[in-house]
């Protein structure tokens, strides 16, 4: 089988991480990416994807120059193990008492870490990225504050990170859905891989547009790392589904974004229980 391989060069992490999100864009989209430090001492990172078919080079051009960076090498690379070669450029993320890491890196989580492991086959959501990273370091945070929630909704869940990461440390029912069906098969192969199958159950749904989540609500606590604008459009039936004293934990807003998100949950019925930032992103947690 013919595989395309991409691959630009920035000279921060935070600028391939962005270019990482709009691989989303593409179509055909990338069935892995990955972020590589050169280790060489010039301060430069490679942002690689991989296609099984002939990518989009316009869309491809566009999102070079709109981070920054220089157009993207594209080549066919003919009988390679391509989920190896992401796997090379990925490595293990600690994220407080998390560690999220590719299957290649099972033996070496430290046994005081609780490890996540995320398929390297597919790559969005490893824990790379900064929301990511910072969701989970809010989750490591309501635990060592002593929350205890019996039942937990993970909005827009992607690979199934976040919602694998309550299963870890709340022993109550985890819902996890996304608007996408394929980030639905990965999430319940990920959670199928780390054995939660019994402790997670996947949907497919935009927002709480699922019988199982209207079902199972209302939440002691609701993670959702998605978009700024789809999360301000969700802020009512957040609301609706949050336990009272229940939380929810939001991401995948920019810094200059988080005062508009705040003011919008705030005007539904929500209080500020903690912000952080990490980069230019920045993590909410809100309680009724």
């Amino acid at each position: 089988m013919k595989i395309y391989r991409a691959v630009t060069t920035v000279s921060d992490r935070s600028t391939g991480n962005a270019i990482l999100d709009a691989f989303d864009m593409l179509h055909p989209a990338p069935g892995a990416s990955g972020l590589h430090d050169r280790n060489d001492g010039s301060g430069t990172w490679d942002v690689s994807a991989y296609f099984e078919e002939k990518p989009d080079v316009a869309g491809l051009a566009l999102i070079a120059s709109l981070n920054s960076a220089p157009d993207f090498t594209v080549a066919p690379v003919e009988n390679v193990d391509w989920v190896a070669q992401v796997r090379s450029e990925l490595t293990p993320v600690r994220a407080g008492r998390f560690m999220v890491y590719g299957s290649h890196d099972r033996e070496n989580v430290p046994s005081h870490l609780i490890g996540l492991e995320i398929e390297a086959a597919q790559a969005f959501g490893t824990g790379h990225h900064e929301t990511t990273r910072g969701c989970l370091k809010a989750l490591d945070g309501l635990v060592k504050r002593g929350t205890w929630p019996r039942n937990v909704a993970d909005i827009g869940g992607g690979t199934g990170v976040l919602a694998m990461a309550a299963a870890r440390v709340f022993p109550c029912p985890i819902i996890a859905s996304d608007i996408d069906p394929v980030a639905t098969e990965t999430a319940r192969e990920n959670i199928r891989a780390n054995r939660l199958g019994d402790r997670v159950t996947c949907v497919t749904a935009p927002g709480f547009n699922h019988p199982l989540l209207r079902q199972s609500g209302p939440y002691d606590l609701i993670l959702s790392n998605i978009l700024a604008r789809p999360l301000k459009r969700l802020a009512k039936d957040m609301y609706g589904h949050t336990a009272p004293g229940g939380r929810v934990v939001l991401s995948g807003i920019l810094a200059r974004q988080v005062r508009s998100v705040e003011s919008v949950y705030r005007s539904v019925g929500f209080g500020r229980d903690s912000i952080a930032f990490d980069g230019e992103w920045s993590v909410l947690v809100l309680a009724k």
